[in-house]
Order: structure tokens, then C-alpha cells, then sequence
């Protein structure tokens, strides 16, 4: 990745061509606005490469177009390196995903559900915190594999390697932020966020909960290290950001008026700017969103994986970080883009959830079908029946379906200890001390076998 161009000066450009032709430049006012003819936000790195609206040159079209949006700017109380106060626009494209997160992020589902059923609703939490842990830990370099770390969280054993590490702190921290939703921010609470996230990881553990010191060249490099993307503050000026970052985070709509889903996205972008961390600044920041919108009361954004989308295209993060960088502190582009990330990561969880409600509908149809277990088995045990039967030889946990599930280590036993001892589903065995249940390789004619 390579800093995009810094654009030309519009002001420059345009009194220019207000001194060489009036008329065209009161044309560049009149007929050119904020977004291109298909609606985009775009930056000078790609006007540069289009072809321009009527006879308009390119440094016309691009004088034009922030013409119009510095009628648009709004400042907010965060400032970049040189002391100017980031600003952001609200094109229509903004208000449209606005709108469609209002109505697909807070209010009730309309569907069947499990997330709706107050029974199930706790599995796919976990789910969801799981997912969140795994890809935002691999977005900065984690490399077990999904199947290895959803193992480890589900069974809660001790990590073995530095990036199981990562992921055991990332769920570690989600399950933090649902603690303190309802409570304000503090530099405090972001230290020992960053504590909990860095635990065990870092070169120098002693910085896991510190802000970087002086002596610290922190700076974001491009994937191949060889460009320098991106500068932070000076660590002197950290402490006084971080109060700044807090207060924002703190604001109420009453001073002025900004979007949650706005406000939460600010907060991930200003943080990673700021980058107070020698390390995991990144997963700090996506936690700070996650914090935000929970306690704003978006409660379906606590099923989604921002990070899950992040990890498809990371090059277009960190380029939404670099045209807000180099066009004026213009934070559009970046919440442009958070926006669409939300978007996908909300139609990601529906079609999951859809596809999840079909699958047991699907189990239940097959047991319903025999007299001796229709009715007999919970939501839980359906879960269960439901996997063993996509996974052969699958092995089952009292620890890791009590976990799953949120429910006592008693329920989780009986109801393994059903599926095995009482109806025969699950082989069971002595491991160690403990006992393992096992998905027979013939479990669906087991089911049918019980029609009677």
C-alpha cells in the first residue's frame, strides 16, 4: 500500500480560474457537488483517474467538489497532528446507510430467529464474541487456525502460543466491554482494556495497559514494511488526547447533535490515529466501537464481526485511515467505509441466522419423526444433534457445552449424559478422569431406528 496524493489546493484552483474565466467558475459552483454522478465520495486519487463531468479539467472537477462539501463540514472536538480539528460531511450516501442500520440494528427481528428466544440467545452471543476474538486477532497477524481457537474458547484451556494468546484476550475483552457499557469512558477503563487485549503478547509485557513512551518509534508501515504509512502524535501529547478521546466518547447529543453509529466509528478511527500503544492498537480500537454501540443500545451489534469483513480487504481499511489523513482531516471517507462494513457484517448475520433456523427445523423435523424422541430433547441437545450429525466423530465436552450455552456445569452434564446413557445418540468414553461424548458415524440411522 503507498500514501495516496495529497490533493491540489481548491481555494488556489479556483481563483485561478475565477481571474482566466469567470463564467466557468461560477459553473464549478453551481454544477459540480460533493459525490460524483453515481453517488460516490471520492478522493482526489481517484478523480484523478476519471473522466471529468462537461469540460470541467481535473483539478477543476476536484476545486468544485470540495467546494461543496466545505459547506458541509462539521467539526468535531478531535484534533489531527497539526492541531486542526478532524470534520466530516453528510452526504446522502451517509444518511441512507444511517437509516438502514437505525431500522436492521436496534429494533426487534422479525424473523424466527434464535437470537430472539431467550433460551438460545446466550449460545449465539458466544458465537458471535468467538468470531469477533478469531478475526480480529488474525486482522493483526494471529495465525491458529479458526477450528484450533474455537476449541480453545469453548474448552477455556490455557493458550499455547502467542497468537492463541491474542485470541483468548480478544474474547476476553468483548466479554469486558459488556461489563462496562453502561458505565462512562475513562482513560482508565481504554488502559486496562489494552491491558486485558495484550496480556502475554507483547515484546515488553510491561507495556500491556501503558501508553508508549518517548523512547518508542511507533509507526504504521505498509504490509511489506517499507513505506512508512502513518505517523502518531508525539507520546508527549497522549495523555491529554486520551482525555480528549473520553470526553468525545462521553458527549451527549445535547451539545450537539451526532449519529451513535458515527460517534462509535470516530471513536475506532481517533484511537488508531492516536495509536497511545506500542502495540494492539487496532484491536483497542474496534473495541472501543463495540463499546459504544452496546451501550447506545444497538443490541444486534453484538452478534456481528466487524473484523470478519475488515480481514477481506484490509488494504481499503487502512486506505480510508489514509484519505481522511490527506485530505484535510476529512473523516467521510472513513466512515463511508465503516458503514458498508457494518452493512455486510449485519446481511453476514442474517443469512447465518437464516441458514441456523433452517438447520434445526431441519433436526427437528427428523426427530420429531420418532415416537421415542419427539418432544424429548432441548434447544441445547438439538444443537448438539445438529453438529454431530454434520461432523462424524466430533467430540463433545461437558466444560465446552456449558460454556457454549451459559448453563451450570450440572445441566451441561445431564444433558450430554442424556443424549449417550438415556437415548443413545452420543457414544460415551472415559478420557482421563473426565468423560467425552462422541458423534457415531451412524447417528442418523440411530435416529431413524427409534421410529416406531
Amino acid at each position: 500500500m503507498r500514501i495516496p496524493p495529497t490533493p491540489p489546493d481548491s481555494a488556489t484552483i479556483f481563483a485561478q480560474l475565477l481571474k482566466q474565466n469567470d463564467e466557468k467558475a461560477f459553473r464549478v459552483l453551481g454544477e459540480i457537488g460533493p459525490v460524483d454522478n453515481k453517488n460516490r465520495y471520492l478522493h482526489w486519487e481517484k478523480i484523478r483517474h476519471l473522466t471529468p463531468p462537461d469540460d470541467f479539467s481535473h483539478e477543476e472537477w476536484w476545486a468544485g467538489t470540495k467546494m461543496a462539501r466545505r459547506n458541509l463540514y462539521k467539526p468535531i472536538p478531535l484534533k489531527a497532528k497539526n492541531g486542526k480539528n478532524f470534520q466530516y460531511s453528510l452526504p446522502d450516501c451517509v444518511l441512507k446507510e444511517l437509516h438502514w442500520i437505525d431500522q436492521n440494528a436496534s429494533g426487534s427481528l422479525q424473523t424466527d430467529s434464535p437470537i430472539t428466544n431467550p433460551h438460545s440467545r446466550d449460545s449465539y452471543l458466544l458465537r458471535s464474541l468467538i468470531d469477533e476474538a478469531i478475526n480480529s486477532s488474525q486482522l493483526e497477524g494471529a495465525s491458529t487456525t479458526r477450528n484450533v481457537a474455537k476449541e480453545m474458547l469453548r474448552e477455556n484451556r490455557p493458550p499455547k502460543d502467542r497468537s492463541e494468546q491474542m485470541i483468548y484476550n480478544n474474547f476476553l475483552a468483548m466479554e469486558f466491554i459488556r461489563e462496562i457499557k453502561n458505565e462512562k469512558l475513562t482513560p482508565e477503563m481504554v488502559l486496562e482494556l489494552h491491558r486485558v487485549l495484550t496480556k502475554n503478547t507483547l515484546d515488553k509485557p510491561e507495556m500491556a495497559g501503558k501508553y508508549r513512551e518517548k523512547d518508542d518509534a511507533i509507526h504504521v508501515v505498509d504490509r511489506d514494511e517499507i513505506e512508512v504509512l502513518h505517523v502518531p502524535p508525539p507520546s508527549g501529547e497522549l495523555e491529554e488526547r486520551m482525555k480528549n478521546l473520553c470526553a468525545f466518547g462521553n458527549s451527549s447529543n445535547d451539545e450537539f447533535f451526532l449519529h451513535p453509529i458515527l460517534r462509535a466509528i470516530i471513536l475506532h478511527f481517533q484511537l488508531a490515529y492516536d495509536h497511545p500503544f506500542v502495540d494492539g492498537n487496532g484491536r483497542t480500537a474496534r473495541a472501543l466501537f463495540y463499546w459504544y454501540v452496546a451501550k447506545q443500545k444497538y443490541w444486534l451489534m453484538e452478534y456481528i464481526s466487524i473484523s470478519g469483513i475488515i480481514k477481506k480487504s484490509p488494504a481499503k481499511y487502512g486506505r480510508a485511515y489514509l484519505y481522511t489523513e490527506t485530505d484535510d482531516g476529512d473523516l467521510t471517507y472513513f466512515m463511508i467505509y465503516q458503514l458498508e462494513v457494518i452493512r455486510k457484517a449485519i446481511a453476514e448475520l442474517y443469512a447465518y441466522l437464516k441458514r441456523k433456523a433452517a438447520e434445526i427445523r431441519e433436526v427437528e423435523q427428523l426427530i420429531s419423526a420418532t415416537k421415542t424422541l419427539k418432544g424429548k430433547l432441548n434447544y441445547r441437545q438439538l444443537e448438539v444433534i445438529k453438529h454431530a450429525l454434520k461432523h462424524p466423530g466430533a467430540v463433545y465436552k461437558i466444560q465446552g457445552h456449558q460454556k457454549i450455552h451459559g448453563v451450570t456445569y450440572q445441566t451441561a452434564r445431564s444433558d450430554l449424559l442424556d443424549l449417550s446413557d438415556s437415548l443413545h445418540l452420543l457414544q460415551k468414553e472415559k478420557y482421563g478422569k473426565a468423560f467425552i461424548f462422541i458423534s457415531p458415524g451412524n447417528l442418523q440411522e440411530r435416529i431413524r431406528k427409534k421410529r416406531i
